[in-house]
């Protein structure tokens, strides 16, 4: 099937189930996003993906706050981060990651609906999986209760869950986008990631004490996978096949409905000819539409746009909430403050305001002088008001503007190296 006729029936079909075989982060959010926004305002759609490693963050979150950048560099190929439309928290994602996310109408949308439907097929693979109060999934991790459940409940387990030595690990987390009549809700999967012990440092950034932000900051949950780890590609395609199907199965049971079309859709690899995706449709009905999608998704124009808006420095860095930085505790920030680097300048202080990656005021001062420091606070002012925090390579040039040779170059280096640091700059 070409594209322009899945982009034409996508709006008439009223069940609709995808599997992307785009491993492209800002891809499938954005066929994600096309699909929101053009399929039927009475239509169901499951949408199931796998992406590289990257860090997706939430449309209200600030990356300097929730990813360590300079860590995601570090890496060969570096990892991406992608700002989501929707809210919630920062998550890591990986091959061992399946994502999935579901489009309804708005009337019939609940935060536990799908988050449950997607436990019920966790537990084929591992029955310790509940919905826990904050609407994640986690496994818990005491030992058999031997009392008897209600097995339909997906917000109980069999096994102990208070136990202060062994907490619930999370393998799932959601996010969730409204409009008028849509909805979507989409999540992911820790299957069997092979990251799982280098998701903390990933989503650890170093500016933590010091910032502080408006918007959604992530809660920080111990994560487990559903599967130990499996390192062949082979067995990884296998399981994350056998989870789409079990996914596929709880979506059309949740929704009683059934296709009349027959599909083995996430147990094949198809091969795709360019500029075609792989669909069926139910002979002589536009009920049913179901099977793969992939890149060349990009040739339809709201794909594209939106993809191009995914990658856009507006959008990664402009959607930042406003933010501050403080080298210490403050009235703005009273938080107690872990111990400055050595190098840092022993009268300094540090404190600057943000929004949408600009800067929009600072107080930054080397003396313990306060006639020298009040004049050093307005020359760095001057500095660096109006600049983009991302488009900033090093802060030293604007260290030394400030400052000149009135002060001791290791001061200077100090500073530099402590803003470099925090704003994950070389």
């Amino acid at each position: 099937m070409s594209v322009s006729r899945w982009a034409s029936i996508l709006q008439k079909a009223k069940h609709q189930v995808y599997i992307s075989r785009s491993n492209d982060p800002f891809v499938n959010l954005s066929i994600e996003h096309h699909l929101l926004q053009n399929s039927p305002i009475d239509s169901v759609v499951l949408f199931l993906y796998v992406n590289r490693p990257c860090v997706v963050i939430g449309r209200n979150q600030n990356p300097w706050l929730e990813i360590n950048l300079k860590a995601l560099k570090a890496v060969e190929p570096p990892i991406d981060w992608v700002r989501r439309r929707s809210g919630g928290g920062a998550v890591f994602h990986d091959e061992g990651n399946v994502n999935y996310s579901v489009i309804c109408p708005s009337s019939v949308f609940t935060r536990d609906k799908h988050v449950e439907m997607v436990t019920r097929a966790i537990r084929k693979f591992n029955d310790r999986a509940r919905v826990n109060e904050r609407y994640d999934i986690v496994l818990d991790q005491g030992p058999w209760k031997y009392q008897p459940i209600d097995t339909n409940d997906t917000h109980i387990s069999m096994y102990s869950s208070d136990l202060p030595d062994k907490p619930s690990l999370k393998v799932s987390g959601s996010a969730y986008k409204l409009t008028r009549q849509r909805a979507l809700h989409h999540g992911t999967c820790l299957l069997d990631s092979t990251r799982i012990r280098s998701i903390s440092e990933m989503l650890r950034s170093p500016a933590r004490p010091f910032l502080k932000a408006r918007g959604v900051e992530s809660v920080r949950s111990p994560v487990g996978n559903v599967l130990s780890n499996r390192t062949s590609p082979e067995s990884r395609f296998q399981t994350q096949g056998l989870f789409m199907s079990s996914v596929i199965d709880s979506f059309t049971n949740l929704y009683r409905i059934q296709p009349d079309i027959t599909l083995d859709m996430a147990n094949r690899d198809p091969t795709v000819a360019g500029g075609q995706i792989q669909l069926q449709q139910s002979p002589g009905s536009e009920n049913w539409l179901a099977g793969f999608l992939d890149e060349g998704c990009q040739s339809v124009p709201e794909v594209e746009a939106g993809l191009v808006e995914l990658r856009s420095t507006k959008w990664l860095y402009g959607q930042t909430p406003q933010f501050t930085l403080s080298s210490h505790s403050s009235k703005e920030d009273d938080r107690p403050r872990p111990p400055l680097p050595a190098d840092f300048p022993p009268c300094g202080h540090v404190h600057v305001k943000a929004a949408g990656s600009v800067f929009i005021e600072s107080h930054v001062s080397l003396s313990d002088d306060e006639y020298i420091a009040r004049q050093e606070r307005e020359s760095f002012d001057a500095a660096i008001k109006g600049k983009h925090v991302h488009e900033i390579s090093n802060f030293g040039n604007l260290v030394y503007d400030a400052f000149g040779a009135g002060h001791r170059e290791s001061e200077r280096r100090g500073l530099t190296n402590w803003l470099n640091e925090m704003f994950a700059v070389s």
